[in-house]
């Protein structure tokens, strides 16, 4: 699963980069072409998204390297401090859009394009779409931040060629048109840049576990260690595809301590099998009643 999800990582970090630096440069060619400073903007914002390509790509082979001495426990979060980086960016740009939509509605500017954008615009929409869904599916199989952040940047940048194209169809006519979707957008994007930085920052300073992973948790100890009762305390911690997990259990006060040792390991072992847990377990005592 891990060299699957990095190599994964590396593919579309890099197909995201090569298409960016494609589009950039058909954009430029008929912005500059036309004089249409929106298209030369839009250009260079597509052109901003390869920097986001680049961070993805270093974020897998920054969470690929093995644990060393300085990090017992690998270096997998660096996929999510990349994410946080991919959310911070995109809050720029969904700020920066506010800023310019609010600008051309206090002002009453329309936009004026050439016919000849309708197609590059067009292919750019289209294009960026198709890399969102394809970051956004592959982010969500193999459970990536990195994948899911990139892909909402992917979606940002056909908004805003969306927007262009919607001017150029329909801003002669409808002079507030242009800024009030750019407005629209730009809260779009700002929440999609919030939901990213949460996500990655809860994964970076914890979480509680989910319901679905106590009772994973709880199946496996009735099936080899049902001895172990009242499990509580339990603290998953997560790098990357390395998760671990403590947790305290109690059990009879006069059992041995091979058979407490014995019944610990049991579930240590089903945790790490049946669910990618590595477990640390703490034997407490059952009250006496």
């Amino acid at each position: 699963m891990k060299i699957n999800k990095r190599r994964i990582g590396y593919l579309e970090g890099g197909l995201s980069a090569v298409v960016n630096l494609v589009l950039f440069g058909f954009k430029f060619s008929v912005g500059r072409s036309i004089g249409s400073v929106a298209i030369v903007a839009d250009a260079w914002h597509t052109l901003s998204d390869t920097l986001t390509s680049v961070i993805v790509v270093l974020g897998f082979w920054l969470s690929s390297r093995p644990k060393d001495r300085e990090h017992p426990f690998g270096h997998g979060r660096a996929e999510n401090i990349g994410s946080v980086v991919i959310g911070v960016l995109l809050a720029v740009v969904g700020f920066n859009f506010g800023k310019d939509a609010i600008h051309r509605l206090s002002i009453r500017q329309s936009v004026d394009f050439g016919r000849a954008a309708i197609i590059v615009t067009a292919a750019s929409v289209i294009t960026k779409e198709l890399m969102a869904q394809l970051s956004i599916r592959m982010g969500r199989k193999f459970d990536s931040p990195s994948l899911l952040a990139d892909g909402w940047h992917h979606r940002s940048d056909a908004a805003s060629s969306a927007l262009v194209l919607m001017g150029i169809l329909f801003g002669s006519r409808m002079w507030w048109l242009d800024g009030a979707l750019g407005a629209v957008v730009s809260i779009l994007i700002l929440y999609a840049a919030f939901e990213i930085l949460r996500d990655s920052s809860r994964s970076i300073l914890g979480e509680p576990p989910t319901g679905d992973l106590l009772e994973r948790i709880g199946a496996c100890r009735d099936d080899v260690a049902p001895e172990l009762v009242d499990l509580h305390h339990i603290h998953i911690h997560r790098y990357g595809d390395h998760r671990e997990v403590t947790l305290h259990a109690r059990l009879p006060g006069n059992i041995l301590m091979d058979e407490a040792h014995a019944a610990s390991t049991l579930l240590e072992e089903r945790l790490r099998k049946e669910v990618g847990l590595e477990a640390t377990i703490h034997l407490e005592p059952l009250p006496h009643t």
